[in-house]
């Protein structure tokens, strides 16, 4: 931590490294240099919660905190993110169909236009288009019935709705 009183502005005066050690005998070092993408993630999920548990924000946004990580690690993102909900707000964009399938809520952000303008849509999505989004986010431009399943099956187990 260096702190710097000349260069104070509303942020504060310090400025904060942390330094971890990622892998079993390797050196630490700056995390920003030595973490991965999903490593940073996963630090950045677990300093949020730990704030949250201290009450310091109402609403908690978390864009893409899941990139970088596999199915397995993005369900544990999503089960981190759902348990925080009962707690705080939670806000979060997402490419996971698992961290998709355990929000309460689910909208859909869309951008359409030209080469000279772009509009952003949002769109709250009910049970079945919630199930046909999970899908796309498996399978991809061309949806399966396998897909569909899978996506039924996820929401079936990570939701009441």
């Amino acid at each position: 931590m260096k702190s710097d009183a000349e260069s104070r502005m509303e942020e504060g005066i310090d400025q904060i490294e942390f330094w971890v050690r990622t892998n079993p005998g390797t050196r630490p070092g700056p995390m920003m240099k030595v973490a991965s993408g999903g490593e940073l993630s996963r630090f950045l999920l677990a300093l949020k919660v730990a704030l949250a548990d201290r009450g310091s924000a109402p609403t908690l946004v978390f864009d893409e905190i899941d990139t970088g990580v596999g199915g397995a690690v993005a369900d544990a993102i999503g089960q981190r993110l759902a348990r925080l909900s009962k707690r705080v707000q939670v806000l979060s964009v997402t490419h996971a169909p698992q961290v998709a399938a355990r929000a309460a809520t689910h909208f859909l952000i869309s951008k359409s236009g030209t080469t000279d303008r772009v509009a952003t849509g949002i769109a709250e999505m009910d049970r079945p288009a919630r199930q046909e989004e999970i899908a796309r986010m498996l399978a991809g431009a061309t949806i399966t019935d396998e897909a569909r399943a899978a996506a039924e099956r996820l929401l079936r187990e990570n939701t009441t709705a």
